[in-house]
């Protein structure tokens, strides 16, 4: 009896249908993110950087040149006494302001008191020997005319006539010696007079005195010198120009129609001080050396500048500067707009499409905290001035105007 046997079989999977359904379904996963990553949005622009932009304009700029500048009084007098004697006084206080003729030193005054009081004796002395004098001509011319129309009459001897003549002469001699002893001894008084009042050593400036370098109590002589006086107001500055520096100064007021030395507005001068602050009042040319220094190739120059107050002080060191040329239609640019890549200087430019454009320029000499640009930026460009380090070609920005030095001034013209 044959029997049929229904088997349930399930189907059997292999090693390499496992690998196979595996693989599938892994590059199904795969090309199933990728298809979700082409359903999310992108990611939204960069904002734009803000920044400050200054736009450069063709215009008229004045070259500055600066030296360094050493400060000096005015005039500088060194106080020193005309006779020798014993210092017994000091009667200003070091390193305020004396006027002209005050005292500010006593000298010992009793010797000098003593020889005015003998030069007077001697005066005195000599205008008693005149009056003898003056008596004995008197009584010899009256002897003489008495006895000159007896001697003519042959009354009295010849001999008697000629002893009145001789004895007159005499007494006319000694009138004149004795005038003669008085302007000697008035001129004694006179140079007595003069020393008693060098005793008090007087200022021919007014300005401000110094440290007295004698104390009370030192013999003083004329080659000592007590102390200096110095007017310091106006003040002097010296500094030294090149030869091309002088040349151009020279020009400059020329062209304006000025001088140097006559005119104080043909050339103003500004004074730097040592803090970097600049002093308010402006000098001018005052002095210029008669040559130019064969070893170092300038000449010196002696400016003035008004000094209220006495502010500035002999000694202090300043830098002067003034404009020195005139230079027509060219472009500035802020310093702090210009960057040095590996020596070649670059400037971010917003452009109209409000990207930065990344410019190589040339630069010329400085004014003021500007550059001013010879080549490869064009006029009416807007140079970035900040945020350097945000900034590469064709990053977007947003530009606001910048207020600075350049664009104040421009303003003002």
């Amino acid at each position: 009896m044959t029997s049929n046997k229904v088997e349930n079989r399930q189907p059997q999977i292999g090693a390499g249908t496992v690998l196979q359904r595996a693989t599938a379904c892994l590059v199904f996963g795969v090309f199933g993110l990728a298809g979700c990553d082409h359903k999310v949005a992108a990611a939204p622009p960069p904002a734009p950087v803000p920044v400050s932009v200054v736009t450069v304009k063709a215009e008229d700029v004045a070259i500055t040149s600066e030296w360094v500048g050493t400060l000096d009084g005015f005039v500088n007098a060194q106080i020193q006494p005309q006779v020798s004697g014993y210092l017994v006084r000091q009667n200003y206080r070091e390193g305020s302001s004396v006027s002209k003729g005050e005292v500010l030193f006593q000298i010992d005054p009793r010797p000098f008191q003593a020889t005015l009081d003998q030069a007077l004796g001697q005066v005195g002395q000599a205008k008693g020997q005149l009056g003898q004098a003056q008596a004995q001509l008197g009584l010899a011319k009256i002897n003489l005319n008495r006895d000159t129309p007896l001697a003519e009459q042959r009354a009295i001897a010849q001999s008697q006539l000629d002893n009145d003549k001789q004895t007159a002469m005499q007494a006319e001699a000694s009138v004149k010696a004795a005038e003669a002893a008085i302007a000697s001894a008035q001129a004694n008084v006179e140079s007595a007079r003069l020393n008693l009042g060098f005793t008090q050593v007087r200022s021919l400036i007014s300005g401000i005195a110094g440290q007295a370098t004698t104390q009370v109590g030192n013999l003083v002589s004329p080659q000592s010198v007590l102390t200096s006086v110095s007017q310091m107001d106006p003040i002097k500055v010296y500094f030294s120009l090149s030869d091309g520096e002088y040349l151009a100064l020279i020009n400059r007021a020329r062209k304006g129609k000025g001088d140097l030395l006559k005119d104080a507005s043909a050339i103003q001068l500004s004074l730097k001080l040592a803090n970097g602050e600049t002093f308010p009042q402006k000098g001018h040319i005052a002095f210029i050396d008669r040559q130019m220094n064969q070893q170092t190739g300038a000449i010196r120059i002696a400016a003035v500048f008004p000094n209220p107050g006495n502010v500035l002080r002999p000694g202090q060191f300043g830098r002067v500067s003034a404009d020195t040329e005139i230079r027509h239609n060219v472009l500035l640019v802020p310093q702090v707009g210009v960057q040095d890549l590996q020596g070649v200087k670059q400037v971010f430019v917003a452009g109209d499409d409000n990207k930065v454009h990344v410019l190589n320029v040339t630069l010329g000499s400085e004014s003021g905290e500007n550059w001013i640009v010879t080549g490869g930026l064009p006029s009416g460009s807007r140079v970035i001035i900040d945020n350097a380090q945000k900034l590469q070609e064709g990053v977007p920005v947003a530009p606001h105007a910048a207020v600075t030095p350049q664009t104040s001034s421009s303003a003002g013209r």
